[in-house]
């Protein structure tokens, strides 16, 4: 008698695709598991805020003449004006500003914000030291961020002549204009999350 070679291989067809079936899900399983560690900084990469929105690149510093960088051209008049007269001054002392950070885009800050939360893993610990996009002054042009530790220490000495304060007890490089020139800086904030 004869018998079909057909049930046999339909058998064998169908252990092969349920078991790739099963390789497929546990491979997706086990990329949804390490996404974070594998997907966060490939995220990250492929949606990184430009020049455009107000980044400068890591580890550069740039003068408050650098008006052709949105950094520099969005930052408030008035702030920009006030740091250009204490940097004059602070030149007689022989101190110069460097500014890491100036006007941000909301993208750039939110952008900062979730960098920082992943890195350190507490969402607490980040708004600390980065702002969310709506409370940032950074996105509204009036703050800027001040490199060397000499021109942080003149500024904090010197700043409330030119109305420029500290604004963040754990930032000393984060300078407002928040008093009128020759004022009295405000009490400082314990950190950017208030």
């Amino acid at each position: 008698m004869f018998q079909s070679t057909q049930r046999p291989v339909r058998r064998r067809q169908t252990v092969v695709i349920a078991s790739l079936i099963l390789v497929i899900v546990a491979v997706l399983l086990s990329l949804a598991m390490l996404s974070p560690i594998l997907w966060g900084p490939m995220k990250a990469a492929l949606h990184t805020p430009g020049e455009a929105d107000g980044r400068l690149a890591d580890g550069i510093s740039v003068t408050l003449d650098a008006t052709h960088l949105p950094a520099i051209s969005g930052l408030d008049p008035e702030l920009r004006e006030a740091m250009l007269r204490a940097e004059t001054d602070a030149a007689a002392d022989g101190i110069t500003f460097e500014i890491t950070s100036g006007w941000r885009s909301a993208e750039l800050q939110q952008w900062m914000l979730d960098e920082r939360i992943e890195l350190w893993a507490d969402e607490e610990l980040a708004r600390q030291f980065v702002a969310t996009p709506e409370n940032s002054h950074h996105v509204t042009g009036d703050a800027v961020d001040i490199a060397s530790l000499d021109a942080q220490l003149w500024l904090i000495d010197n700043g409330s002549r030119y109305g420029l304060c500290q604004t963040y007890s754990n930032e000393r490089w984060h300078f407002e204009l928040a008093t009128e020139p020759g004022g009295v800086c405000p009490t400082m904030l314990p950190d950017a999350a208030g």
